[in-house]
This record gives structure tokens, sequence and C-alpha cells, in this order.
């Protein structure tokens, strides 16, 4: 723990890495027609965050480490300027630079994502921060995770919340074609691997909040995901660790006409799962093959076609589990498992798009694009186990190092069968009309998707004792066996239009627009109106609000619930069931420190919603009522410091502070959830910190540090039910009157950058070698409860806890 609060001082300290190898360049910054200095001027090492600003006399001072760098001087109203300069050790070399007003013709200028960086709840997540992340497996989704407003208690999936939201809220795009997570997963370990392959991409933006009115049919966050448009010479990576490995290639053809890139990525992370207190034979198995292809058909005329394949499987053969849980000495308890049988999961994803760009003038652009995505996953299980609880006692007058008594309390045997499949086939086409018109940008689309579901549910659960007279009994606890195919479509509209209002290009934008959509299954329109702002108070700070309407249909599997025993699929999906909706308000400022070249960010938010269709968390699968059975809210405040502590590697400190709650409407209100009660995203703390450095005096040498921390997130504990046979079946308790423990992770690595030689095509060959601890101190997190009968008219709850600390190694070469 000394080690995280050291790292995160250092954060605030941009000369702790301060060497003797270290030089500066000054000098001053002024107009190039008056001679003026010009104030606040920006120095950075050009394709990095690290620099400094020029004071009021327009003279600034940068140290960096000896050798030749390519400085980007600007500054609002000025023509950026690009110089190379010589820094030796110990030295200070003088440097002046005469900027050039600029000029500025909006009339007819296609504006895109403009300030997209600065907006309020955006970030933008650079691929290669990604890859430096110590994780288990190459998964640009976990380097979510430890951005603004995310939180997540679980390293064995690639799921997160955002902002009190729940893990179905967030939507995904990948070069604009919308793609989803798997429908069935019960834990992390089945997810594998998140369909953004950062070998490909470019860039990520993560809007948590106040997103475009092109994005619709989630409450909480977009997460928009650009891959790399494939030019120049043939080039690419190839990678392998102990727990998974992938290989891309990318380059132009037909005198850069054409290009094609493709990325294969194979993960078998059995030994990361095998760490976990479960004993078993572990076998997961993820594959998938991505590819892209782009062709100037003509000047202004575009084709750009992507495609995925993937393979997920997951089996596990359990064996036993021992957990020992309590308060040390004297409320220790021990339970045993022993499993037989076996659990097999997946699910195959096929993907194909299409995308049609024309480019009618310097201010009009058309997009029309046509797109097929299909996901069929399956679940089998036939397992049964024995639990047997006992409480460990010791004489208290006993010496430390004696043994505990095992003294039994409980035991039950359970099997669970199951032989579940689901394919879900969804099909859209869409257009997309932008248009700059002097001050304004402005922009239209509408989709149309048709969606096809073929459900088929077996699985019956049994609980096995003995009555009174000591005779074997059998209780059936829930039983389903039914198949359907559900056909319905969705369409959807909007426009919008950013107009930059004052004369100095930049410093106030507004942004309005409206989206409407349509659900054919339970015939519901919705209409959501949207509003954003930023202003930029002076060339260090900017503040922007956001607020709107957002609504998310009904999913599948909110329309299904979970049907009652002997009740049909198609009877359990209501098809009164509304749209889910959320009423936002946030703002933010962030102000940038030009002497360090941190930032300080800040954004307040506040949500509203009703309809919401309540749910519980069962480790990673989510368990809908299917109705819409409660209203809440949730605000919070998030903060960052966000910087560079070497040019080109880049550190931040998130804090976020949340509330969410909900409380339940007639008919739906019981003695057991009556009320204002938490949320299950309902987590009061949260930080996350990445920070990278180079190791002092080799720059070859690069360190990563990632921590993820959060409060404990609230869940339902059983209540006793009836007792049939002298068997006890749990039902719902006290909703939302337990906590989980506190989540806390720390994992580093520590990579060495070698060049090897050239390619044919003359770039250079770098090899990189990483050592990775994950979780380094060895937390047991817990990520739910396991409740057994303790045969004291209680259920004991067992923890489910995760990884523990593992190593792992990895290589990579670029080429």
């Amino acid at each position: 723990m000394l080690a995280l609060f050291g790292w995160g001082a250092l954060l605030l300290s941009p000369t702790a890495f301060a060497q003797n190898n270290w030089g500066e360049v000054a000098g001053r910054i002024t107009d190039a027609g008056a001679g003026s200095p010009v104030i606040s001027a920006t120095v950075l090492v050009e394709g990095t965050n690290f620099g400094t600003a020029a004071d009021e006399d327009g003279r600034y001072r940068l140290r960096l480490p000896e050798g030749r760098y390519a400085l980007l001087i600007r500054a609002v109203g000025y023509e950026a300027q690009t110089d190379s300069v010589r820094i030796r050790r110990g030295t200070t070399i003088t440097h002046d630079v005469a900027l050039a007003q600029a000029t500025f013709e909006m009339e007819g200028a296609l504006v895109e994502g403009r300030g997209v960086e600065d907006a309020v709840g955006v970030s933008t997540i650079d691929p290669e921060d990604i890859r430096a992340m110590p994780t288990p497996v190459a998964d640009a989704l976990r380097g979510v995770k430890v951005q603004l407003g995310v939180t997540s208690n679980n390293e064995t999936s690639n799921a997160y919340s955002v902002r009190g939201g729940g893990y179905n809220e967030n939507q995904f795009f990948v070069d604009g074609f919308e793609i989803y997570r798997p429908l069935r997963t019960q834990q992390g370990e089945q997810e594998g691997l998140g369909l953004v392959n950062a070998d490909l991409a470019e860039t990520l933006t993560l809007y948590a909040g106040g997103f475009p009115s092109r994005y619709g049919g989630k409450l909480s966050s977009v997460l928009d995901v650009s891959y790399a448009r494939p030019t120049g010479p043939i080039g690419g990576s190839i990678y392998g660790s102990t727990l998974d490995g992938g290989a891309s290639l990318r380059g132009g053809l037909a005198d850069g006409r054409v290009g094609l890139a493709i990325a294969a990525r194979s993960a078998r992370p059995r030994r990361f799962f095998a760490t976990q207190e479960l004993e078993g034979v572990y076998d997961p198995d993820f594959r998938d093959v991505q590819g892209l292809i782009d062709v100037q058909l003509a000047d202004g005329h575009d084709l750009h076609v992507l495609g995925m394949v993937a393979r997920h499987r997951f089996r596990l053969e359990p064996s036993q589990r021992e957990t020992t849980f309590g308060i040390f000495p004297n409320q220790l308890r021990t339970v045993a498992f022993q499993f037989d049988g076996l659990e097999e999961d997946g699910y195959d994803v096929y993907f194909g798009g299409a995308r049609l760009t024309n480019r009618l003038s310097q201010a009009l652009r058309v997009e029309h694009s046509l797109s097929y995505f299909e996901t069929d996953e399956f679940e089998t299980y036939d397992v049964a186990g024995d639990v047997t609880l006992f409480r460990l006692e010791r004489d208290p007058d006993a010496p430390p190092n004696d043994p505990f008594e095992a003294i039994q309390t409980g035991q039950a045997r359970q099997r669970d069968i199951g032989d579940n499949r689901v394919s879900v086939q969804t099909l859209t086409g869409g257009g997309r009309y932008r248009l700059g018109v002097g001050r304004h940008a402005a922009e239209t689309g509408w989709h149309l998707r048709r969606l096809t579901f073929d459900d088929r549910l077996f699985e019956t659960s049994a609980l096995e004792g003995r009555d009174e007279m000591g005779n074997p009994v059998s209780v059936t606890v829930d039983s389903l066996n039914d198949a359907a195919t559900l056909d319905t479509w969705q369409a959807a509209a909007w426009a919008e239009d950013a107009w930059d209002l004052l004369a100095e290009p930049g410093r106030l934008v507004v942004t309005a627009g409206v989206r409407a959509d349509y659900f054919e299954f339970n015939d519901e329109w919705t209409v959501s109106p949207r509003f954003s702002a930023r202003y930029r108070l002076s060339d260090l700070t900017t503040l922007s609000v956001a607020t709107g309407l957002y609504h998310q249909a009904p999913t599948y599997r909110e329309l299904r619930g979970e049907p009652a025993p002997g009740e049909s699929i198609l009877g359990a999906l209501n098809r009164d069931l509304e749209s889910q909706r959320s009423f936002l308000v946030t703002a933010g400022a962030e102000h940038l420190f030009p002497n360090t070249r941190f930032s300080l960010r800040g954004e307040a938010w506040y949500k509203g919603f009703d309809n919401l269709i309540s749910y519980e968390l069962e480790n990673v699968r989510v368990v809908y009522s299917g109705e819409n059975d409660t209203k809440g809210y949730a605000y919070g405040l998030d903060l960052q410091v966000r910087g560079e502590l070497v040019p080109g590697l880049e550190s931040w400190l998130n804090y976020g502070f949340l509330m969410a709650r909900e409380e339940f409407q007639e008919p739906f209100i019981t003695e057991r959830n009556d009320g204002t009660r938490a949320r299950p995203t309902d987590r009061r703390h949260n930080i996350s910190l990445f920070v990278q450095d180079y190791v002092p005096g080799d720059d070859t040498w690069s360190l990563h540090l990632r921590t993820l921390f959060g409060s404990g997130l609230p869940f339902t504990p059983p209540a006793v039910g009836d007792v049939i046979d002298g068997v006890s079946v749990f039902e719902s308790g006290e909703r939302s009157n337990g906590r989980y423990p506190e989540y806390f992770r720390f994992d580093m690595g520590a990579t060495k950058r070698v060049r090897v030689g050239r390619s044919p095509a003359g770039r250079p060959l770098m090899l990189r070698l990483t050592a990775e601890v994950l979780n380094v101190f060895n937390m047991k997190n817990t990520i739910t409860f396991d409740f057994v009968d303790s045969g004291e008219g209680f259920f004991e709850g067992v923890p489910t806890r995760l990884t523990p600390r593992t190593v792992n190694v990895r290589a990579r070469l670029d080429f």
C-alpha cells in the first residue's frame, strides 16, 4: 500500500525523476509581426502532452532527457510551429520562437468532432496506453476500467459500470458499427475477449454522459472505437505471453487507393483461472479474427468494409473448494465443497459491415451503411456438489499455533442441470449526413434494424438432504423447459447542430439535438432532446455542461425477465414494458497547470430515473424482474489528475464519489423492498490509477502501474423460506441489505524495448519484453457469496473469491 501512495505522490511531482542526464531548453515566444510576447503559448514534445507554457513575458523553460526532440509551439490565434532542438546533459540551450498570426476561413468548412477531447463526460483513450497496462490478456475493454467515471470489481470480466449504471447500459461501436456483448455469461471467466482489438485501433472515445444524438439505446455510456486506416508499407506486430498471443498486419496497396488490415488473437488463460479457490480442470479457449478493407473508389468516394469472427469456449470440471472466512479467532467458518460433473459454455460471433462515404463538396458528406451481427451462445452443465459447513473453535487459553477444532454445523447437496441456447441476428441499415455552413456543423441520420431471437431454456436445480426420519429427499427448487422465437424491428432518426457562437473560433460551442426511436415489439415511441455547451474561459481553463433525456428500449432479457415455474418464455415476454428513462445534468471544468503540464479535471452529475426495470447481480449475470417496477436517482463527483511524468508516457489518477438509489412502485412494493434502497451499482468511493515512467538513466526500460479500488457494492441476502421435507429453501430477503467487501487490486509491469533491426520496408524492428505481477498484494477480493444452510435457522454467506497474485511474461515485436 505504501507503494501506491508513493506513486500517487509522484503524479503531483513532475520533477521527481529529474536525473543527471537531463538538460533544458529555454527561450521567449513572440508575435512575428508586433514582437510582443505570446502569453500562455504551449511548448510540447511533438506527439506527447509533455511540455510547458509561456509566462506573461512569453518566456518558457522545459527540462528534458538528453537527445533530439521536435517541439510543437502553438497558441490560440497563431499558426502552430514545429522546431527541432538538441538537448545536452546538464546544459541549457536557448531557442526563441516567433509565431505568425493565423487566418480563419470558416465558410464552407466541414467541422467534425470539434472539441471532443475536452467535452464534458468524454475521455479519449490511446491504444498504446492499453497495450502497456498490466492485465491478464490483451483486451482493450479492460483498459476502459481506469477511465473517469468507470467502476469495476472483477478482473476476470471485461464488463464495467459507468456513473451508477448497470453493466448492460453501455453501448459499443467499432468504426461506426454497433457491436454487442454476450447475453448469457454467468461469470467473468466465460466472457473471453472483448470485440475491440487494440492492435487495429487508432483511438477509443468513451462518452460517460451527455453523448451526442447519433448515439441512442443505452442510458449510461458509449464507447466509440475508430480503427486506423491502413496506409503505407506493410507493417504489423506479433506478441505472445503465458496467457495469450496475437498478430496483426496492415498496409496500403494500389498506390495507396486500397488499404488492408487483419488481426488475430488467441487466449488460453487456464493458469490464470486455475489460481482461484475452486479447484478443477479449467480449459478456456478464446479466439477471434478481424479484418478491414478501405477502397478509394474515386476522389471523395470511399468504401469501408469491416469483418469479425470470434469463437469463445469455456470448459470446467470442478473438483473441490475449501473457503475459510469470518473473524479471527472466535467467529471463523470453513466450508468444504466436493463437486462432480462438467460445465461447458461458449459463444460464436459473426459480423460484417460496409459503409459508402461520399464527400459531395467541401461542406457536405453523405454516408450509408449496412451491417449484420450474429451471436450464437450456449451453456451446458450437469454439476452436483456436496457442501459441508464447519465452525472452527479453539480454547482461548491455547497457544497461538494450536490447531482449530472443526465442528460440523450444516450439510447439503445440490445438483444443477442445464442446456440453454440463444441465437440473435441483427441486420442494420442506416445513413448519416453532415453539413458545415459558416459557424455551424449540422448532421442528421437514421437507422432501421431487424432483430431475431431464437431461445431455448432447459434448466433444473434440486436440493438434496434428509428428513426428520433420516430418509434421503430431493426438492426441486427451480425448473424450466421451453423454446421460443421472436422477430421484431427498431427504427431511429436524429438531427443535431453544433454552433460556434463567438468571433474567436472554438471559444464557445453550443450543440443541440433531438433523437426519436421506435420499438415495434411494444409499439413505443421515445423522443430524446439533448443540449451541451463548451466554453474556453482561457487558454488554460475550459468549462462545459450537458443535459438531456436518454432512453433504453427493453432488451430481450429484460422483456423475458425470469419465467416463473410452468410459465412459457413467450408468456413471460412483457409487451407492456416501456423504455427506461434517464434525465441527465452534468457540469465540468478542466484546468491545465502550465509549469507542470498536468491537468485537473472535475465533473459533477445527476441522473433521475423512471420506468426502471429492477435487477440483481449474480456474479456478472444480471437477473431482471421484467417489470417497470422502480424509479430512482444517482449523483456523483469525478476528479482526475492527468499528465506525463516523462515525454510520451501519460499517467492519471481518478477519484469518484457516487450515490445510487431506487424506490419500488405500486403494485410491486413488498415489506422487503419498501422505501428508498441502494441500487446494485451503489459504489460510494472509487479510485483508479495508471502510472507510466522510465527507469532513471535508461529510457529503454519503462514501468507501468495500474490500481483499482472500490468500496463494497450492495447485495440482497437470502431469507429462510419454506422447509420442504426437512430441506430449507431460501427466498430473496431484505433488498440491498448487505454489502460486499471493498475491491482492491494493484498490478505492475516492467518493459524493456530493444531495437533489433529494420523490416524489408525500412521500418525499425522493435522488440518489447515485459514481466508483470498481477494482484501484487495478493488481495482476496470477493465477487459474490454462495449461501449455505447453517443448520441453525439461517443461511451462511460463503465468499467466492477472485484471482490471487499471478506472474505473467510477454514479448511483442512491432515491424
